[in-house]
């Protein structure tokens, strides 16, 4: 996962994840972009990036759901006091869950 901001006003994501070799791409709202890419390209892509008007701002791997499940009340609550437990524990680095938005 590598996400980005474009240096200049009217830079095309998909022509940058394109031309960089990303294998799909999320734009946020904020403008941020994050271009996901195989593990092996991680590096490739992050130094790719400026060349199509990104500038990085963290390269990192990561996990994102293939199916994402949706929850609703009594089980979202009892997902979320887990989560919560798992990431108060100061072992635990990123927590990943397959959670729809």
């Amino acid at each position: 996962m590598i996400e980005a901001l474009p240096a200049t006003a009217g830079t095309d994501p998909d022509l940058a994840a394109i031309e960089a070799g990303a294998s799909d791409l999320e734009v946020s709202g904020d403008g941020s972009t994050v271009f996901y890419t195989e593990p092996a390209d991680l590096d490739a892509v992050t130094r790719a990036l400026p060349n199509y008007g990104y500038s990085v701002q963290a390269a990192y791997l990561g996990y994102r759901p293939k199916n994402p499940v949706s929850l609703q009340g009594a089980d979202l609550a009892d997902v979320e006091a887990f989560l919560e437990a798992i990431d108060a524990d100061d072992d635990v680095q990123n927590v990943y869950p397959a959670l729809a938005d």
